[in-house]
């Protein structure tokens, strides 16, 4: 399984994108610069990451660095499954 394409497909359903998430890169900014990507939208994300990927996310592991940009929430999800 390729993590970050799965990163990327949630975040397209999630966030409804359109298809805009398969040009975005490691480096891609998330929080901050994507609109849809507000407190509820991380929300929104969390559960689908945890139901799509089989994961456990707890309140304290998150911070506004994960969200900061494709690559750093593509590592945190890839440490939860690893």
């Amino acid at each position: 399984m390729d993590i970050a394409k799965q990163v990327l497909r949630i975040l397209d359903e999630v966030l409804s994108l359109d298809g805009r998430a398969a040009n975005f890169s490691r480096e891609t900014l998330l929080l901050g610069a994507i609109p849809e990507l507000d407190s509820m939208a991380v929300v929104s994300l969390i559960t689908a990451f945890e139901e799509q990927l089989g994961i456990t996310v707890d309140d304290d592991e998150i911070d506004g660095a994960t969200f900061a940009s494709v690559g750093s929430l593509t590592d945190f999800v890839a440490e939860r499954l690893a």
